[in-house]
């Protein structure tokens, strides 16, 4: 399995149309490394989902033809590492289900457990944090000061709140954009990008002011003070 990254990563657009059927007349794979490391997936799946042998797998036909789908998904949406793999099979065997998971299903267990790989929370997490940022931000002085669980955290959840008001989003809304955000920030962690923490701000000593109300400061204290204005005789 621990190939399989190259192995997809090398086929072609013509030999995965191929192995997704697109091509009407009967074909084969052409790599046998790339059959056999799908062989040895399968195998692992087979023995968390064992009911799939008399039932989905029951024609060698059929077996076959999933596993041409199950490589071409693969390539399509982006699973090509070890640990990607890897996760969809923790995710497989934790599964209360007894059924055989669909190329999309077993694709999702792999995003997801790269995710928690990663440190991050999963979706419904990550919406609770924005929720209880949004109830809490004001007993802190900044978002900085604001007691985040990592530096991802702090960007993702402080992102998706400002979204959040400036675009009046519905709960839908949010969730949808909380799973684009994870997905932005999981990527960015496997490509060893380190993800700056936040640094609170040094709160300002004084405002600022024009320099009409400047002029307008003096005179005022000059008056205080009994003091003449410039100028006057």
């Amino acid at each position: 399995m621990r190939n399989l990254t190259s192995i997809i990563a090398n086929r072609d657009g013509g030999a995965l149309a191929s192995m997704a059927g697109a091509n009407p007349e009967p074909v084969s794979i052409v790599n046998e490394n790339a059959e056999k490391l799908v062989d040895a997936l399968f195998q692992n799946l087979k023995q968390v989902f064992p009911a799939a042998v008399s039932t989905v797998f029951r024609n060698p036909a059929d077996e076959a033809a999933a596993k041409r789908q199950w490589i071409a998904a693969f390539a399509e949406n982006g699973i090509r590492t070890r640990e990607q793999l890897s996760a969809g099979m923790q995710h497989a065997r934790a599964s209360e289900s007894a059924f055989w998971p669909s190329p999309g299903q077993f694709i999702a267990w792999c995003k997801q457990g790269v995710i928690k790989a990663n440190g991050l929370p999963d979706l419904d997490e990550l919406y609770r944090m924005v929720m209880k940022y949004s109830r809490d931000r004001g007993y802190h002085s900044s978002a900085e000061a604001y007691p985040w669980e990592s530096p991802a955290c702090f960007w993702m959840v402080t992102a998706l709140y400002n979204q959040m008001r400036s675009q009046n989003l519905t709960e839908a809304d949010l969730r949808k954009r909380c799973g684009t955000e994870l997905k932005n920030m999981s990527r960015r962690i496997e490509t060893g990008e380190a993800i700056p923490a936040p640094v609170v701000q040094i709160p300002k000593l004084h405002i600022p002011v024009t320099n009409e109300k400047g002029l307008d400061k003096i005179a005022e204290i000059r008056a205080k003070l009994g003091l003449k204005k410039r100028g006057a005789l």
